[in-house]
């Protein structure tokens, strides 16, 4: 009769996981094949019309990016700032509006809401009249979807 190995008390069986690919294992992605059109596959007309239409979408005085001059960061991180902080405020104003006609707030939640976000609308107000920005000038181009505000 053989006698039983007995295991040491507090281990716990080692699980043996599946191993990688080859090809992630030396860090590459598997090939597939690329989703869409390339630029190869567009005729010389198309490729002209692609061009024209992004120039006709660039505004004339370019367009705007952020500036690095360290003279004026602060006032152009102040202006990205502002600028998200009033696309928020334009949200939840969007949203009480929605929720008082839907009658799902008390009166007291009504005069609350619209407190903070008048309280809300004058401090984006005040600092951006710190920063030299005026409230038309708080808004961001996001290319082919458009100005954010």
């Amino acid at each position: 009769m053989k006698k039983k190995k007995k295991k040491p008390a507090g281990r716990r069986p080692v699980l043996k996981r599946p191993r990688a690919r080859a090809s992630a294992r030396r860090g590459r992605r598997a090939s597939r094949p690329a989703a869409g059109i390339g630029l190869h596959d567009l005729a010389p007309g198309d490729l002209d019309a692609l061009r024209t239409e992004l120039e006709r979408s660039v505004p004339a005085e370019g367009a705007a990016r952020w500036n690095a001059d360290p003279a004026d960061v602060q006032r152009s991180v102040a202006r990205l700032v502002l600028t998200l902080m009033e696309f928020l405020r334009k949200l939840l104003e969007r949203q009480a509006i929605r929720r008082m006609e839907s009658r799902t707030l008390t009166d007291a939640e009504v005069e609350a809401v619209g407190l903070a976000l008048m309280r809300l609308e004058e401090t984006l107000r005040m600092m951006g009249e710190r920063f030299g920005l005026a409230p038309d000038e708080l808004n961001l181009d996001l290319g082919p979807l458009g100005r954010l505000i």
